[in-house]
Formats: structure tokens, C-alpha cells, sequence
């Protein structure tokens, strides 16, 4: 394994750790459990086991059959995606994994319910996966021939005017926070927290993620520049471990546990069922910047890039703003980025002097649609009505009957739905490049990855130019370290929207996929040129990682596989590329190395 031998003493077995199983069963095996013996777990979980079947079953026959076109169209609305536990918001990714269904699932309602689905499990020695949002790129919350924790149910949200966590009263103080069942999504805490109690809760961007899977993989969203990871608010987690007990995780009990939450990776040490999380002032104002320049020649396109390098550090790199700025093949910069705390006028003033230098370069620079700087009161930002009111086509409403009316996407992230992945790479760019001295050999590889492929730019995904706190609170999480010192998180990627290996007419065209994959690679090696050993976020980030360990945790990789050991110490919980996983097989169901 490339780049195993920095861990090579922490991969030894622990004193006293169970070996464990040395493969799992199928259901083509005789060990697998009986009708009897599902019955048993379906009457201890109160009728809650379901038999899954994959909502594209009806196509594999007939294609252009009703029922499946119908299917097709549901699969592009991921609030359909979660509310059926055979499907997932990616579909696959070329060369590495396609979405499959569970055998079963267990529609957990509390923690006692997973308790039962896990004693099930390591027991009859199965496989097994949890689904809360479905929106894994890795494939981590589907697995043939597996039971699925399925904790879409768990969706309660308590808010608190003073929270202290158990057994911490001596040593914390009480202070305002969230509870939030396992399977909410973000727009539901955000309509909880910030709509309903003007408040703010670190999470995701995209509404439709899912709470707790965010905070186990360390978690940004579009105020993190401002605010930090999302792991970095968590206070408290239940969590039910790999023996069925169901335990309190937080600085006070459980502390190493809880550090392992924060960041380690999800479906790793445990099912977490519900996360208590701090919650924030909210600024007055959220706004946004957008707007597409378009450069006349290649040169023209190498200058813009190091003059809008230049202008991030002198006016963009602080709490204020986040989000993502583009650097296309066809030499256009997209700038998509959100501000916190700042009404229109300040943030017009604060793009105006950019936009001057492109008027002033009117014959290299052309800007193909009006400029939008604006913002809009905070407390608005996640409400439905106001944004499908005063700017339409920003979101995209769940319209199916019955569905909860205030359920929404953004507009700019239907392209994941039902997304085939050709390639991912991503990489923490140091805060160093933005320096005078290196700011062109920035700006020289940014536009030599162009040439490949488009290369995404996210802000709040680094927390260098946060305030100290908030690099503080990161530095208390497992997330790797890299990230306090970036300024941004480099997105490469490319995919085929709405296609569905095995279903023909939706079909993936492969060669095309590994050609893209391949620029996508090409790309990133131009970024690593000025950035090597960067780092890389273990939720976006390529598949085949040569040296994830260190990518994903860096110097924190070892006390990682500590808190494995103590709690999992069998490895019934597998993820690709989480803490443990090289010890089994790629699809989780052999045992290469015993502990």
C-alpha cells in the first residue's frame, strides 16, 4: 500500500484486541441468518426491517417502460432519493463502484433500534451500512449484500437555551445548542435554528446533506470562513458502538470517542444517532457575488487569474466571504461566492475595485451577463417562499404530493443528482501561495490546470484568514491539520448527470469517463507542482487516494486507529478508506490483516 510505512508501528495488532471473523457472509452462504431468524429481528424492531429493492429494478427488463421513465424522473429529486432506502444521490464512479441495494434495512426510529440492527449484525457476522442523506461520493452508504442502518426516521431537532454536556457540569459552562436526530437534513436545522430561533448552526451547503455524516467527516459549509468545520461545534453525540451499547460521546464522557467523531470519518466507530450542537449569533446579512468574466486569449486569461489572486488576498481572504470561484478551459473565471455580515453597499465596495481593473481592460475582459452583488437579510437565506418569491431560479422545490412545503435544493447542485463520477481530486492549497513571492506560481499552475480541466476554488473549505477561534476549535478535531493552514480547498472533478449504470438509454459512456478522469489527474498534478502533499477532504476526494491516510488525517491517523481498536476492535464497521479499512478486502467483506 503506497505510502503505508509512516503507520507501520500502528499497525500492529494491539495487545488484547480480537482478530475477529476472517470473512463476513452472503447470502449465498449457509451461514447467512434464516427466515426464522430475520423474523425474530423484524418482531424486536417492531416491524421496522424492510426487504429493499433498488427503485431502478423495473428498468432492467424494459427501459422505456412507464414505470421506469417514472423512476428516472423521481431519482432526479433527492428528497425522494432519502426517502427510499434503495437509492443513493451518486450512482457510481468509473472503474470503482455502482450503487446497490441493502438486503435489508432497518427503518431505525431511536437508538435502540440500531442497537438491534448492530447486535444483528456482528452476531451473524454480516456487512453493513448506514444511510442517513445518501449523498456519499465514495459509495460508502450502499453495499451489496448488506443490512442498512437506515436512519431517515431519526429526525427529531430540540433546540436549547443552555446546554452542558453529560458529566461535564464541573467543568463547562451552559451555553446555546442544537440536538439533531442522525437523519435530518441541514435544511431542516437550518429552518429549526436560523428561520424559526434567529440563530445560526454550522452545517452543510447543500440542503439536502445529511447532519450527522457531515459532522463525522469534519463538515464546511458556505459560512465555514467564518464559523469553522462543523464538527468543530459539536458538544455531545449518542452514538451506538460496535458491543450494541449505546453511549454518550463529549469532552467529559467518552473523550476519545469524541474526538474521533469529529472529523475521523462516518460509518467508522460507531452509528451516531443524534449530535447536540453549539449554535451562533446570526450576522444580519448573508449575500452573494456571481458573475462570469471572460477573457479574450489565453494571455489575457493568465493575467486575470493573478490579478483576482492578488485581489482575494487583499480584499477576500478573511471571515466575510466563501464559496467557489472557477477557472474554466474556455478562459472564463465564474465567480459563485457568499458573504456573511455584510450588506449590499459594503459588498459592492468591496468588488468594485476589480471590477474597475476589468473596465479598464474592457478589450481583453468581457463580463457576458449582468454582475449580481447583493445580500438579503440572514434569517431569510434557507426560507423557501422568500427566495422562490425574490430570486427565482435559485432553488428548486420538492413537488411531489404530500411532500413538506418548505423542502428545497439549490438550483446549482441538481447537477449531483444521480451523478456518475469520472473523477475527484482535491487538495488544501497553503494560505504561503497567496504570499507576493508565490502568488504567480500560483496563479502559472492554476492556469496550467485549466488547460486540462475546469478547477474549482473553494474558500470556506480552508480555514486560513478565519478567526482564531475558529482554527482553534479545528485544531480539536481529527480532521488533518493541513486544513487550519488553507485558504482553499482545490476541486477538480468530472461526471455524467443522471446516468445509471445498467439501465439502457442512461448508461455511462465509459471511455469518455476514463478519458475526463485522466485530465482530471492531469489537472491536479499541475496544482501539486506549487502544492505538493496537500492534503485532501475525506468527503470530496478522489477514490483511488494513493495515501489517504495521510490526505485524509494526517499526523492524526494513529491516535485514529487507537480509538478504532478500543471500540470496534473486530472491524464490524467498514467504510472505503476509513480508520481500519486496510485491514479488509475492498468491498468490506474479507479480512486481509488480523489485529
Amino acid at each position: 500500500m503506497t505510502g503505508a510505512l509512516p503507520f507501520a508501528t500502528v499497525l500492529q495488532s494491539p495487545a488484547g484486541a480480537a482478530a475477529g471473523p476472517s470473512r463476513r457472509v452472503r447470502p449465498q452462504d449457509t451461514e447467512w441468518p434464516n427466515a426464522a431468524e430475520w423474523d425474530r429481528l423484524r418482531q424486536r424492531l417492531g416491524g421496522r426491517l424492510i426487504k429493499v429493492e433498488s427503485p431502478l429494478a423495473g428498468c432492467m427488463n424494459d427501459p422505456a417502460a412507464a414505470a421506469c421513465q417514472a423512476a428516472i424522473k423521481d431519482l432526479s429529486n433527492p428528497y425522494f432519493i432519502q426517502d427510499h432506502p434503495g437509492a443513493t444521490q451518486s450512482s457510481g464512479w468509473v472503474d470503482a463502484w455502482t450503487a446497490a441495494p441493502s438486503v435489508y434495512a432497518v427503518a431505525a426510529q431511536d437508538a435502540r433500534d440500531v442497537a438491534a440492527a448492530v447486535d444483528f449484525a456482528r452476531e451473524h457476522n454480516l456487512r453493513l451500512v448506514v444511510k442517513g442523506g445518501g449523498h456519499s461520493y465514495q459509495g460508502t452508504s450502499n453495499a451489496p449484500d448488506s443490512l442498512l442502518i437506515w436512519t431517515h426516521a431519526m429526525n427529531t431537532i430540540t433546540a436549547h437555551d443552555a446546554f452542558v454536556g453529560e458529566g461535564c457540569a464541573a467543568t463547562q459552562s451552559a451555553r446555546p445548542a442544537v440536538s439533531i436526530g442522525a437523519g435530518a437534513t441541514w435544511l431542516s436545522a437550518y429552518d429549526a435554528v436560523t428561520i424559526k430561533a434567529g440563530r445560526y448552526v454550522q452545517g452543510g451547503g447543500c440542503t439536502t446533506v445529511g447532519v450527522a455524516g457531515l459532522i463525522q467527516s469534519g463538515g464546511f459549509g458556505s459560512f465555514s470562513k467564518r464559523y469553522g468545520t462543523a464538527a468543530s461545534s459539536l458538544l455531545e453525540a449518542e452514538v451506538v458502538t460496535a458491543d450494541g451499547t449505546i453511549r454518550i460521546a463529549n469532552a467529559c464522557t467518552n473523550p476519545d470517542l469524541f474526538w474521533a467523531l469529529k472529523g475521523g470519518g462516518g460509518g467508522t466507530f460507531g452509528v451516531v444517532t443524534r449530535v447536540t450542537l453549539a449554535t451562533h449569533e446570526l450576522p444580519e446579512w448573508f449575500g452573494a457575488a456571481i458573475f462570469t468574466v471572460k477573457a479574450g486569449s489565453d494571455a489575457a486569461f493568465r493575467r486575470l487569474i493573478g490579478e483576482f489572486v492578488r485581489f482575494y488576498k487583499e480584499a477576500l481572504f478573511n471571515p466575510h466571504w466563501g464559496e467557489i470561484v472557477t477557472f474554466g478551459r474556455d478562459n472564463t473565471l465564474s465567480i459563485t461566492m457568499v458573504s456573511q455580515g455584510l450588506d449590499t453597499g459594503e459588498a459592492g465596495a468591496v468588488w468594485k475595485p476589480f471590477l474597475d481593473r476589468l473596465s479598464a481592460s474592457a478589450h481583453d475582459f468581457d463580463l457576458p451577463a449582468p454582475t449580481i452583488i447583493g445580500s438579503i437579510p440572514a434569517r431569510s437565506w434557507w426560507d423557501g417562499d422568500f427566495l422562490k418569491a425574490r430570486l427565482p431560479g435559485v432553488i428548486v422545490n420538492d413537488e411531489r404530493p404530500g411532500a413538506p412545503p418548505a423542502n428545497f435544493w439549490w438550483a446549482a447542485n441538481q447537477i449531483e443528482v444521480g451523478a456518475f463520477w469520472h473523477g475527484c481530486q482535491t487538495a488544501w492549497l497553503p494560505d504561503s501561495l497567496l504570499e507576493p513571492e508565490q502568488a504567480d506560481r500560483l496563479a502559472d499552475a492554476l492556469f496550467a490546470a485549466s488547460r486540462q480541466w475546469r478547477v474549482n476554488l473553494h474558500f470556506n473549505k480552508g480555514l486560513a484568514g478565519a478567526p482564531a477561534e475558529a482554527v482553534a476549535a479545528a485544531n480539536d478535531t481529527a480532521t488533518n491539520p493541513a486544513v487550519q493552514r488553507a485558504f482553499a480547498l482545490a476541486i477538480i472533478a468530472a461526471l455524467s448527470a443522471r446516468t445509471y449504470p445498467g439501465v439502457a438509454g442512461h448508461q455511462p459512456d465509459l471511455v469518455q469517463a476514463r478519458q475526463q478522469a485522466d485530465a482530471v489527474a492531469r489537472a491536479m498534478d499541475e496544482l501539486r507542482k506549487v502544492a505538493p502533499n496537500p492534503g485532501s477532504y475525506v468527503s470530496e476526494s478522489n477514490f483511488f487516494e494513493p495515501d489517504w491516510q495521510h490526505s485524509f488525517w494526517g499526523d492524526n491517523y494513529p491516535r485514529l486507529l487507537a480509538v478504532k481498536a478500543k471500540y470496534d476492535p473486530t472491524g464490524l464497521f467498514f467504510v472505503h478508506h476509513g480508520v481500519g479499512s486496510e485491514d479488509w478486502s475492498a468491498d468490506g467483506f474479507v479480512r486481509l490483516n488480523a489485529r
